[in-house]
């Protein structure tokens, strides 16, 4: 059975890069980041109250080990000015740590005196001290530590919280998308989540797009912003933002309209897969007895969408016709633009989704969503 992969980041075509930050792309005052001073054992607090979102997923294997820890404790004991936090507020109000997780970790697991403090030699006056075997003062100077936090307004454009959040992580590179599930955390993310790992999309992608960089999710959150928002809501050619603002959306429905969703989507991915068996989204569809290519997120796109609203008796009534005309789009010169270069352009993802429309949308079955 196929699982998701977590490999070293695979190929995807089509996927399209954001520019580089330009702080002229927004305007300057709607770039809102302030600055609070807050005491450790304040942000503790916080956190034991659920405040602080504090186990995104992408940082789970980001974790610091004892020694370092320890050396965090030590510093505050010797009143050591720490760097700085980011963190930005959530839809929810809770804050979502963008960088500083592991310190804020370290603080919990030592107040709750989980950590006993290591590698600081064994003459040290510390060594195997746990946060109960401190005077009372050396104890307070921890709880009092003064922490600086810059804190990113949650109504600041959604382009840049990704740009910000991409300048200020000191941890592991990270994908838009794991940024975008920390940010945007809730009902519409543990979606995503679940539809990754369903046994339909795994087949029709071979099970190749990385979990741990949270490709499959993108994939299944652009599938969601196509068949929910549709093409003619992608403005501006900001992917970032028309993804993010699918997310809002899905934290918003109830569970029984993520589950017809859900239906559609593996519908979806059940027809793709039987049309196109393991060159699904591929580019070498079009050359059905070579090897595979990269998944074209692009063909993604647009094939996901069309087929989630085509019953299956119409595919498979209809497979070969429909294989035909499919070679012949993506074969067309300028069809292949479309999924091949400044693939995240209005132009090109518009155009795009016209042209499959004009070629296969007579295999739609709008009465079917009813």
């Amino acid at each position: 059975m196929l699982s998701p992969t977590d490999n070293q980041e695979e190929q995807i075509e089509g996927l399209g890069k954001p520019d580089d930050l330009q702080t002229t792309d927004y305007p300057l005052d709607d770039i809102m980041v302030r600055s609070e001073t807050r005491a450790v054992g304040d942000v503790v607090r916080r956190i034991e109250g659920n405040r602080f979102l504090m186990d995104p997923d992408f940082q789970r294997d980001f974790v610091w080990e004892p020694a370092r820890q320890s050396k965090l404790i030590e510093s505050c004991i010797m009143r050591i000015p720490l760097p700085v936090l980011y963190v930005a507020e959530g839809i929810d109000g809770r804050i979502v740590v963008v960088d500083g997780l592991q310190r804020l970790t370290t603080f919990v697991r030592f107040i709750k005196n989980e950590l006993r403090l290591t590698g600081l030699g064994k003459d040290h006056p510390l060594h195997g001290k746990r946060y109960s075997d401190l005077p009372v003062n050396l104890q307070e100077r921890v709880e009092d530590t003064q922490l600086t936090l810059y804190i990113l307004d949650k109504n600041a454009p959604q382009r840049a919280k990704l740009d910000i959040f991409d300048r200020v992580n000191s941890g592991s590179a990270l994908t838009r998308q794991q940024m975008r599930n920390a940010l945007y955390n809730g009902i519409g993310t543990q979606w995503l989540s679940k539809m990754a790992n369903r046994t339909e999309f795994l087949e029709a992608t071979g099970g190749s797009l990385n979990s741990k960089t949270m490709r499959d999710r993108e994939a299944v959150n652009r599938f969601a912003a196509f068949h929910v928002l549709g093409a003619d809501a992608y403005h501006n050619g900001d992917m970032d933002e028309f993804l993010a603002r699918t997310i809002v959306l899905l934290n918003d429905k109830d569970e029984a309209w993520l589950k017809r969703l859900g239906k559609r989507f593996c519908l979806s991915m059940r027809n793709n897969h039987v049309i196109f068996g393991k060159h699904a989204f591929r580019r070498s569809l079009t050359r059905a007895q070579d090897q595979r290519s990269p998944i074209n997120i692009s063909l993604f796109d647009v094939f996901s969408t069309l087929f989630s609203v085509t019953p299956e008796k119409t595919i498979n009534n209809n497979a070969d016709e429909i294989v035909g005309r499919v070679v012949e789009l993506v074969n067309d010169e300028e069809y292949a633009y479309t999924v091949t270069y400044s693939t995240n352009s209005t132009s090109q993802v518009k155009s795009r989704f016209n042209l499959t429309m004009e070629a296969l949308g007579d295999f739609q079955d709008l009465e079917f969503l009813k």
